[in-house]
């Protein structure tokens, strides 16, 4: 007891008080700068592990793949090294783009890849109609599509065209209603149907503009669709994703900005990465999340509950 005390009380000298801090706070600002860069290598290196759901033996129809760095194709990873079986549609807008998403998409091994324009009804039988006869069932939907005109993400909201608004609702909203009910017949109790929104549904977002509208019907026809398809079984969730830097993002204006600010602002401190969106749809749509639906699951890094932007 004795040796303790006077060990303290040498300690709350001034002099060795000053110079017992400064050591610290070195120490301590050493410590930090290691914990920021390892930080970032710690969680890239916990991404790595092995698949975090069992979804063998699930077929999975995945939609809205651009190229390897979209959501879709992120998501669409995550559910083949769980896994699933996959299934591949694509913008049939030439024969270079097809080229080009077969070859991206070989290593995740599809056995379906079926071109589908979702304003097109006869795509959307001709799709049905394969799923059908090769697979005679769905377990898994991911519905990763959106499109707006340029003209009608900038500027004034009340300039929307009519013909611009019907586009980005009709495509980025209704297609997932009428997915669903054309491919609901071929799920059994424990599918599962994935969109994907964004903040700008719920929040005001610069450059959003037409289609926060649009994000917004989608994340009630998630509730709608999820209330219809419950009592048999299957589960309708989406995504808000933060902005990751993709081939459908760099059409808002702004788009680095946004990523600056979300780094700076959310609790993380970062933003996200397309395998953390991977890893949460592949939870989504699977068992583990079997009580779960008609929700809007944020992966953000924590940026959606911040009330005010922060100086830091």
């Amino acid at each position: 007891m004795m040796t303790t005390m006077l060990s303290f009380t040498s300690l709350s000298h001034p002099r060795l008080l000053k110079r017992s801090t400064h050591s610290s706070y070195r120490v301590w600002l050493a410590s930090k700068s290691v914990r920021k860069s390892s930080t970032r290598m710690t969680l890239e290196s916990a991404l790595e592990t092995k698949p975090l759901v069992d979804l063998r033996n699930k077929k999975a129809l995945v939609t809205g793949i651009a190229n390897n760095k979209s959501i879709a194709y992120g998501i669409a990873q995550a559910l083949r090294e769980a896994g699933a079986e996959l299934g591949i549609t694509y913008l049939p807008v030439n024969d270079r783009v097809q080229d080009k998403i077969k070859q991206l998409t070989e290593p995740l091994e599809p056995s379906l890849f079926i071109p589908c324009d979702v304003q097109k009804p006869n795509d959307l039988d001709h799709l049905v109609s394969q799923i059908q006869s090769n697979w005679s069932q769905l377990d898994i939907l991911v519905h990763c599509l959106a499109f707006a005109n340029k003209e009608d993400l900038i500027g004034e909201f009340s300039k929307t065209s009519k013909s611009g608004f019907e586009l980005a609702l009709n495509v980025s909203a209704y297609s997932l209603i009428e997915l669903c009910g054309k491919t609901k017949h071929l799920m059994k109790p424990g599918s599962s149907v994935l969109t994907m929104t964004y903040l700008g549904g719920d929040k005001v977002v610069p450059n959003y503009n037409v289609m926060g509208v649009a994000k917004a019907a989608l994340e009630a026809s998630v509730r709608y669709l999820a209330s219809e398809m419950g009592p048999d079984g299957i589960r309708v969730n989406a995504i808000s994703a933060g902005p990751i830097r993709t081939l459908a993002s760099s059409a808002i204006g702004g788009i680095m900005d946004m990523i600056d600010h979300v780094e700076k602002n959310a609790p993380l401190r970062r933003t996200v990465t397309q395998r953390e969106v991977g890893n949460t749809a592949a939870f989504l749509l699977s068992h583990a999340s079997s009580g779960i639906t008609g929700q809007v699951v944020y992966v953000d890094a924590g940026y959606q509950i911040m009330g005010a932007a922060m100086n830091h």
